[in-house]
């Protein structure tokens, strides 16, 4: 049972070549910085040849008899062997293997959704494993998955090459298809994830400058038009009079109806004049008769109370 990594107490690994002082060998055929041989010599002898030059003793060849060192500077080597490798990462393609399972039973509109799936990957220059899964006695009747894979190969001939013929691996039968020419042809395409607008069609669908639509240019002059009354537009408002808001003087204004005096010259009517004389007379009599009876009032409680001693 291996040893889980956090319990594990021996040393991390370090870089197995020998240099310098770790070479144990009596001696070594020398290689100098040039890339000449200089020939076999003792291993202490090597050392000092290759410090009077600042360098190190770099066993290259620790198999060979005698083993084979170089007088290089190592630190400078690694660094150039790394970038080798980051290089030779960057341009290799990786492949990535997508798997897709179907049942020999399955019905068209699932069949068209996988089919779907298939078509998206080996568009992103991936394989796809094609698996047909038997369950029961469906194992007896190998030949409708061999017929589904046929059809789907079929199908996709113009993106996809069968790089496996279907076989049968106990319940299961797998068929491998790998992108074609045409494919692998084309530029790096971009993967776009479910629910991404590819970066294509969101090219086209944006305007471009250069490309209005001639409604736009048609409408252009009514917008220069536009804009040039509106530049005209302060001016006018600069010569047009303001109407005065403030309240005329009181003296200036117009007289209401209430301020209005009465006309003292306008003849009463004949058939009013003796009506008012009336009024007037009753008014007098009732005016009259007022503090009489208040005095009258003011009297009656002073004779209640008297009756009731």
């Amino acid at each position: 049972m291996p040893v889980p990594r956090r319990f594990d107490r021996r040393p991390p690994e370090r870089d197995t070549t020998r240099i310098n002082e770790r070479i144990r060998v009596p001696e070594v055929r020398l290689i100098d910085d040039e890339g000449q041989q200089v020939g076999i010599l003792k291993t202490p002898d090597a050392l000092r040849y290759a410090q009077e030059r600042d360098l190190d003793l770099v066993e290259v060849a620790p198999d060979a008899r005698p083993p084979v060192c170089r007088v290089l500077d190592y630190s400078k080597y690694k660094y150039e062997q790394a970038q080798k490798q980051k290089a030779a990462r960057k341009h290799q393609q990786q492949i990535t293997i997508r798997e897709i399972k179907f049942r020999p039973k399955i019905a068209q509109n699932d069949y068209d959704t996988k089919k779907g799936h298939v078509t998206r990957f080996l568009k992103h220059k991936d394989k796809v494993k094609i698996t047909i899964m038997f369950r029961g006695r469906e194992v007896t009747h190998p030949e409708r998955g061999v017929m589904l894979l046929e059809r789907l190969a079929e199908e996709l001939a113009e993106l996809a090459v069968v790089e496996q013929r279907p076989i049968q691996d106990g319940r299961n039968m797998t068929m491998m298809l790998g992108p074609s020419k045409a494919v692998l042809a084309e530029g790096g395409e971009r993967r776009v994830e479910d629910g991404e607008e590819p970066a294509a069609e969101a090219a086209e669908a944006k305007p471009v400058a250069g490309d209005r639509p001639a409604a736009a240019d048609d409408a252009r002059p009514a917008t220069d038009a536009r804009a040039a009354a509106a530049e005209e537009r302060p001016a006018a408002a600069e010569e047009r009079p303001v109407a005065d808001d403030r309240p005329a003087p009181a003296e200036e204004r117009p007289a209401t109806a209430e301020e209005r005096p009465a006309a003292d010259d306008t003849p009463a009517p004949a058939e009013e004049t003796p009506k008012a004389e009336a009024d007037g007379a009753a008014g007098d009599g009732a005016a009259e008769a007022r503090p009489a009876a208040r005095r009258a009032a003011a009297r009656r409680p002073a004779a209640k109370r008297a009756a009731a001693r």
